[in-house]
Protein backbone atom coordinates (compact mmCIF):
# COMPACT_ATOMS: atom_id res chain seq x y z
CA UNK A 1 0.00 0.00 0.00
CA UNK A 2 1.19 3.97 -0.88
CA UNK A 3 1.29 4.06 3.56
CA UNK A 4 4.13 1.90 3.44
CA UNK A 5 5.83 4.82 1.58
CA UNK A 6 5.81 7.37 4.77
CA UNK A 7 6.96 7.95 7.92
CA UNK A 8 6.18 10.82 10.38
CA UNK A 9 8.40 13.13 11.89
CA UNK A 10 9.27 13.03 15.35
CA UNK A 11 9.61 16.89 15.18
CA UNK A 12 6.68 18.45 13.38
CA UNK A 13 4.46 14.86 13.20
CA UNK A 14 4.12 15.47 9.67
CA UNK A 15 3.92 12.61 7.09
CA UNK A 16 7.12 12.75 5.02
CA UNK A 17 7.40 10.63 1.67
CA UNK A 18 11.36 9.94 1.48
CA UNK A 19 13.05 9.81 -2.06
CA UNK A 20 14.09 5.91 -0.51
CA UNK A 21 10.51 4.89 -0.56
CA UNK A 22 11.20 4.41 -4.63
CA UNK A 23 14.47 2.47 -3.94
CA UNK A 24 13.59 1.57 -0.46
CA UNK A 25 17.33 0.08 0.61
CA UNK A 26 20.18 0.88 3.41
CA UNK A 27 23.47 0.98 1.91
CA UNK A 28 25.65 -2.45 1.17
CA UNK A 29 28.68 -2.57 3.51
CA UNK A 30 31.74 -5.47 3.11
CA UNK A 31 30.61 -8.43 4.71
CA UNK A 32 33.52 -10.02 6.94
CA UNK A 33 35.23 -12.83 6.46
CA UNK A 34 34.49 -15.82 8.50
CA UNK A 35 38.37 -16.78 8.95
CA UNK A 36 41.64 -15.02 8.80
CA UNK A 37 43.28 -13.64 6.11
CA UNK A 38 45.63 -16.85 6.55
CA UNK A 39 43.39 -19.22 7.28
CA UNK A 40 43.02 -20.79 3.80
CA UNK A 41 46.86 -21.02 3.40
CA UNK A 42 49.25 -22.64 1.70
CA UNK A 43 46.17 -23.06 -0.91
CA UNK A 44 45.67 -19.32 -0.55
CA UNK A 45 47.76 -16.98 0.76
CA UNK A 46 47.41 -14.22 2.99
CA UNK A 47 48.28 -11.32 0.95
CA UNK A 48 45.63 -12.45 -2.03
CA UNK A 49 42.88 -12.69 0.59
CA UNK A 50 43.38 -9.50 2.02
CA UNK A 51 43.96 -7.67 -1.36
CA UNK A 52 40.73 -9.16 -2.86
CA UNK A 53 38.62 -8.39 0.15
CA UNK A 54 39.70 -5.41 1.76
CA UNK A 55 40.37 -4.05 -1.63
CA UNK A 56 38.50 -5.50 -4.66
CA UNK A 57 35.41 -6.40 -2.97
CA UNK A 58 35.26 -3.21 -1.12
CA UNK A 59 35.72 -1.11 -4.43
CA UNK A 60 32.51 -3.35 -5.51
CA UNK A 61 30.65 -2.11 -2.23
CA UNK A 62 31.41 1.21 -2.51
CA UNK A 63 30.68 1.85 -6.29
CA UNK A 64 27.61 -0.15 -6.23
CA UNK A 65 26.64 2.70 -3.47
CA UNK A 66 27.46 5.59 -5.47
CA UNK A 67 25.94 4.15 -8.56
CA UNK A 68 22.24 3.06 -6.86
CA UNK A 69 22.85 7.10 -5.43
CA UNK A 70 22.59 7.59 -8.71
CA UNK A 71 20.02 5.52 -9.86
CA UNK A 72 17.41 7.16 -6.78
CA UNK A 73 17.83 10.56 -8.25
CA UNK A 74 17.34 9.56 -12.25
CA UNK A 75 13.93 7.56 -10.70
CA UNK A 76 13.19 10.37 -8.65
CA UNK A 77 13.28 12.76 -11.92
CA UNK A 78 11.63 10.09 -14.39
CA UNK A 79 15.48 10.27 -16.18
CA UNK A 80 14.88 6.56 -18.21
CA UNK A 81 18.09 7.79 -20.54
CA UNK A 82 20.36 8.14 -16.86
CA UNK A 83 18.98 4.78 -15.44
CA UNK A 84 19.56 2.71 -18.48
CA UNK A 85 23.13 4.29 -18.87
CA UNK A 86 23.98 3.14 -15.28
CA UNK A 87 22.79 -0.45 -15.62
CA UNK A 88 25.95 -1.79 -17.02
CA UNK A 89 27.51 0.09 -13.51
CA UNK A 90 24.73 -1.92 -11.58
CA UNK A 91 25.53 -5.61 -13.18
CA UNK A 92 29.13 -4.62 -12.88
CA UNK A 93 29.30 -3.72 -9.36
CA UNK A 94 26.04 -5.54 -7.84
CA UNK A 95 27.35 -8.47 -9.36
CA UNK A 96 30.71 -8.01 -8.16
CA UNK A 97 29.28 -7.68 -4.43
CA UNK A 98 27.21 -10.53 -4.72
CA UNK A 99 29.54 -12.92 -6.27
CA UNK A 100 32.56 -12.83 -4.01
CA UNK A 101 29.69 -12.43 -0.64
CA UNK A 102 28.71 -16.14 -1.78
CA UNK A 103 32.60 -16.97 -2.66
CA UNK A 104 33.79 -16.19 0.87
CA UNK A 105 31.52 -18.25 2.03
CA UNK A 106 31.70 -21.11 -0.36
CA UNK A 107 35.49 -21.41 1.01
CA UNK A 108 36.96 -22.57 4.53
CA UNK A 109 39.99 -23.40 6.06
CA UNK A 110 38.15 -26.68 7.21
CA UNK A 111 36.88 -27.24 3.71
CA UNK A 112 38.06 -29.58 0.92
CA UNK A 113 37.12 -33.39 0.37
CA UNK A 114 33.87 -34.32 -0.81
CA UNK A 115 30.17 -33.28 -0.47
CA UNK A 116 27.60 -35.49 2.02
CA UNK A 117 23.74 -36.21 1.75
CA UNK A 118 21.84 -34.94 -0.92
CA UNK A 119 24.02 -32.45 -2.30
CA UNK A 120 26.45 -35.69 -3.48
CA UNK A 121 23.88 -37.50 -4.46
CA UNK A 122 22.06 -34.95 -6.95
CA UNK A 123 25.95 -34.31 -8.15
CA UNK A 124 26.06 -38.49 -8.77
CA UNK A 125 22.68 -38.06 -10.54
CA UNK A 126 23.55 -34.89 -12.96
CA UNK A 127 26.67 -35.31 -12.97
CA UNK A 128 27.73 -39.26 -13.16
CA UNK A 129 30.09 -38.88 -10.02
CA UNK A 130 31.77 -36.30 -7.91
CA UNK A 131 35.23 -37.03 -10.15
CA UNK A 132 32.97 -36.19 -13.30
CA UNK A 133 31.58 -33.04 -11.64
CA UNK A 134 34.71 -31.58 -10.24
CA UNK A 135 36.88 -32.04 -13.90
CA UNK A 136 33.58 -30.26 -15.89
CA UNK A 137 33.52 -27.44 -13.09
CA UNK A 138 37.49 -27.23 -13.54
CA UNK A 139 37.70 -26.92 -17.17
CA UNK A 140 34.54 -24.45 -17.54
CA UNK A 141 36.34 -22.42 -14.98
CA UNK A 142 39.90 -22.55 -16.66
CA UNK A 143 38.38 -21.87 -19.81
CA UNK A 144 36.58 -18.43 -19.14
CA UNK A 145 38.15 -15.93 -21.47
CA UNK A 146 39.56 -13.22 -19.72
CA UNK A 147 37.88 -12.58 -16.49
CA UNK A 148 34.82 -14.22 -14.98
CA UNK A 149 33.40 -16.99 -12.97
CA UNK A 150 32.49 -21.20 -12.91
CA UNK A 151 29.39 -21.69 -11.34
CA UNK A 152 27.25 -24.55 -9.81
CA UNK A 153 24.24 -23.82 -9.95
CA UNK A 154 20.61 -24.97 -9.57
CA UNK A 155 17.69 -25.34 -12.45
CA UNK A 156 14.33 -24.81 -10.28
CA UNK A 157 12.62 -25.11 -12.91
CA UNK A 158 14.57 -28.53 -14.29
CA UNK A 159 15.38 -29.44 -10.65
CA UNK A 160 18.66 -30.67 -11.40
CA UNK A 161 22.19 -29.02 -10.78
CA UNK A 162 23.78 -27.24 -14.10
CA UNK A 163 27.46 -25.70 -14.16
CA UNK A 164 28.01 -22.61 -15.86
CA UNK A 165 30.38 -19.64 -16.61
CA UNK A 166 29.87 -15.85 -16.14
CA UNK A 167 31.95 -13.22 -17.66
CA UNK A 168 33.56 -10.31 -15.70
CA UNK A 169 31.03 -9.85 -12.80
CA UNK A 170 27.97 -11.17 -14.40
CA UNK A 171 25.80 -12.86 -11.37
CA UNK A 172 24.67 -16.01 -12.02
CA UNK A 173 21.10 -15.75 -11.21
CA UNK A 174 20.09 -12.78 -12.28
CA UNK A 175 21.85 -13.46 -16.27
CA UNK A 176 20.89 -17.27 -16.15
CA UNK A 177 18.12 -17.81 -13.77
CA UNK A 178 20.31 -20.44 -12.24
CA UNK A 179 20.32 -20.12 -8.01
CA UNK A 180 24.39 -19.97 -6.99
CA UNK A 181 25.61 -22.88 -4.58
CA UNK A 182 29.34 -22.71 -5.57
CA UNK A 183 31.13 -19.85 -7.40
CA UNK A 184 34.88 -19.87 -8.44
CA UNK A 185 36.63 -16.60 -8.86
CA UNK A 186 38.69 -17.19 -11.70
CA UNK A 187 39.76 -13.23 -12.36
CA UNK A 188 43.58 -12.63 -11.95
CA UNK A 189 43.15 -11.13 -8.69
CA UNK A 190 41.84 -14.22 -7.13
CA UNK A 191 45.59 -16.10 -7.59
CA UNK A 192 47.64 -14.06 -9.64
CA UNK A 193 50.08 -13.04 -6.95
CA UNK A 194 50.57 -16.96 -6.33
CA UNK A 195 50.13 -19.12 -9.39
CA UNK A 196 50.96 -16.33 -11.85
CA UNK A 197 49.53 -16.90 -15.08
CA UNK A 198 48.94 -20.96 -14.25
CA UNK A 199 45.29 -20.81 -13.40
CA UNK A 200 44.85 -24.48 -13.42
CA UNK A 201 47.25 -24.70 -10.53
CA UNK A 202 45.19 -22.45 -8.75
CA UNK A 203 41.90 -24.49 -9.66
CA UNK A 204 43.39 -27.61 -8.31
CA UNK A 205 44.34 -26.01 -5.15
CA UNK A 206 41.24 -24.79 -4.63
CA UNK A 207 39.07 -27.85 -4.07
CA UNK A 208 41.37 -27.92 -0.59
CA UNK A 209 39.29 -25.25 0.71
CA UNK A 210 36.11 -25.54 -0.96
CA UNK A 211 32.87 -25.49 2.23
CA UNK A 212 30.67 -28.38 1.26
CA UNK A 213 28.47 -27.38 4.27
CA UNK A 214 28.20 -23.91 2.87
CA UNK A 215 26.87 -25.47 -0.56
CA UNK A 216 24.70 -28.43 1.00
CA UNK A 217 22.98 -25.54 2.75
CA UNK A 218 22.43 -23.39 -0.41
CA UNK A 219 21.12 -26.15 -2.10
CA UNK A 220 18.58 -27.46 0.72
CA UNK A 221 17.87 -24.00 0.94
CA UNK A 222 17.06 -23.44 -3.20
CA UNK A 223 15.00 -26.75 -2.80
CA UNK A 224 12.55 -25.50 -0.19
Amino acid sequence: TASRCFFSSRSSGKLIAPLGCLVSRQKHTLPDLPYDYGALEPHINAEIMQLHHSKHHATYVNNLNVTEEKYKEALAKGDVTAQVSLQPALKFNGGGHINHTIFWTNLSPNGGGEPKGELMEAIKRDFGSFANFKEKLTAVSVGVQGSGWGWLGYNKEQGRLQIAACANQDPLQGTTGLIPLLGIDVWEHAYYLQYKNVRPDYLKAIWNVINWENVSSRYASCKK
